[in-house]
């Protein structure tokens, strides 16, 4: 609940005016809606919110479940005040995981028409403070978190290649990295990505390619060794099937920055 106390306390201050002055101090019941075809995410947060201050919770569903417009999520009943006092606060978490969740599986389902082993992964392009709540509504929608943070793995971008002075001295930098740690390099063009799969890279990624161009670097990869590939650069849910047939990972920052909500609804009875 101390994960929940600085979004409360952002809405609330020091006190919902509003509701104390005008709202009897009574028990109540309510219902959440969802009024979008979704996967749900945010249910088990909004429960710990609403359970903390005296709500009883029943939930409909759970957790991953998908949707149709118009399914009461869950039925809520207890302090009246307290019922909507929470309300904003809760529904909010639930709309944004709702709508990361169901990006995820909405491209996961296209892309898994073309290669079923292919994963979907999020980035690092989060909401600053909630990125374990991003992270967990890429899981519930079917996709993989990618790193939690930068301690995660060794993860070589542009810049990290441009401030080595090249992708030869990363390599040679490389050969101290710990051996638990998987080693992951971002490349843009032919020469880079085969000079990352001889120095011995785990993973690939192919960053800012067409289709196209992504397929033959990743032909010519695999020729040398068996690499994991992975693609990322404005992939989005219009083209990320096209490349789904070659791709072993697909990360997609616009889950996270660019996701649109789902609305929720709490009407009280």
């Amino acid at each position: 609940m101390e994960r929940f106390a600085s979004f409360l306390e952002e809405d609330i201050g020091y006190g919902d005016i509003t509701t104390d002055l005008i709202v009897p101090d009574i028990e109540g019941i309510a219902d959440i809606v969802c009024e979008n075809d979704a996967v749900i995410a945010g249910l088990e947060e909004a429960v710990t919110i609403f359970e903390e201050y005296g709500v009883d919770c029943d939930p409909r569903v759970t957790d991953g479940e998908r949707v149709k417009k118009g399914t009461k999520v869950m039925s809520l009943s207890g302090p009246l005040r307290n019922i909507i006092t929470l309300e904003r606060t809760a529904l909010n978490i639930m709309m944004r995981m709702s709508g990361i969740a169901t990006a995820t599986n909405d491209v996961l389902i296209v892309c898994r028409k073309k290669n079923e082993n292919v994963r979907i992964a999020g980035t690092r392009k989060t909401t600053p403070g909630f990125r374990e709540f991003e992270k967990k509504a890429i899981m519930l929608g079917g996709g993989d978190p990618h790193r939690y943070g930068l301690d995660d793995m060794i993860l070589v971008k542009d810049n990290h290649i441009k401030a080595a002075g090249g992708i030869k001295n990363v390599i040679d930098s490389l050969k101290l990295a710990p051996f638990a740690k998987k080693v992951e390099i971002e490349v843009e063009n032919m020469d880079d990505a085969i000079a990352a799969a001889e120095g011995g890279a785990d993973i690939i990624m192919i960053d800012n390619a067409n289709p196209a161009k992504a397929k033959g670097i990743a032909d010519a990869v695999r020729k040398i060794r068996n690499v994991k590939i992975e693609v990322s650069g404005n992939i989005t849910s219009e083209n990320a099937a096209d490349y789904a047939s070659f791709a072993d990972v697909i990360s997609m920052g616009s889950l996270t920055h660019s996701v649109r909500a789902v609305h929720f609804s709490l009407s009280i009875r």
